[in-house]
């Protein structure tokens, strides 16, 4: 796994057009979605003449589902994915992915919380053509104090148990490779996630590359990964599945 530098020269613009599918896990993020969605119908053009925009709710209690709904009628190219209940995370994750189209060879995700500007996977792209996962992380992280120190803290204990080199685990901001989905599995349905995929991939040997994007700060609804509720979920899935993910043979290719 590479690391890019903080302040790397931009790569230069891909030169492939591929075929995307972008989904965006959403729970009660009225006050969001509609942006998040209108960003990604301005920028995904400018980079895929075929592309898909997936919107998932976890069982939002607020006008999400409906705001979804809407979006989808009124554009062919968004779909609408719905839980009948809050799932969690890594649920909202596995139905993304698994929703997502065979025929395109590319998967991004962000959340649809807004933190993130898609137009930055513009970065990302060039990238794809010589590894197989490309992570940003998030270079001035627009959180409390709190919340970052708690991302801190479950950094560090989750590359020292699963052996990942990530500086940002849980970055909401990746692209990648969609045969990755046909060959491992994905167990966690909390906030477990993306460290799983990421271990998981890693000893499947796929090549993976981390480089820095801009993380903007929440402008509505808000924020649950630092309910004690999820955290202790999180460390709960990690206590139970990281014997089964170390297990797995790396794959000598």
């Amino acid at each position: 796994m590479e690391t890019g530098k903080p302040n790397p020269s931009p790569p230069p613009p891909s030169q492939v057009r591929h075929k995307l599918s972008v989904f965006f896990p959403c729970y009660n993020e009225e006050g969001n979605v509609r942006r998040v969605a209108a960003e990604a119908m301005a920028f995904l053009p400018t980079v895929s003449d075929d592309f898909e925009v997936i919107l998932v709710d976890d069982g939002s209690r607020d006008g999400t589902p409906a705001i979804i709904d809407e979006l989808a009628a009124g554009d062919a190219r968004i779909r609408a994915v719905h839980h009948d209940r809050n799932r969690g995370y890594g649920a909202a994750l596995q139905s993304g992915f698994r929703a997502s189209s065979p025929n395109r060879e590319l998967v991004f995700y962000t959340d649809g919380d807004g933190q993130f500007d898609i137009a930055d996977m513009a970065a990302l792209l060039p990238l794809i053509e010589r590894y197989d996962i490309v992570s940003g992380y998030r270079l001035h992280r627009q959180d409390s104090a709190l919340r970052r120190l708690n991302g801190w803290m479950w950094g560090v204990v989750v590359r020292w148990m699963l052996g990942l080199r990530f500086r940002d685990v849980d970055s909401a901001f990746k692209l990648y490779r969609r045969e990755i989905f046909d060959r491992i599995e994905m167990k966690s349905t909390g906030a477990l996630i993306d460290a799983e995929i990421l271990a998981r991939a890693e000893r499947a040997g796929y090549a993976m590359v981390e480089v820095p994007v801009r993380h903007r700060p929440r402008l509505a609804g808000k924020q649950t990964g630092a309910n004690l509720k999820v955290i202790l979920r999180a460390f709960g899935e990690l206590w139970k599945l990281r014997k089964a993910i170390l297990a797995t043979p790396r794959s000598k290719t």
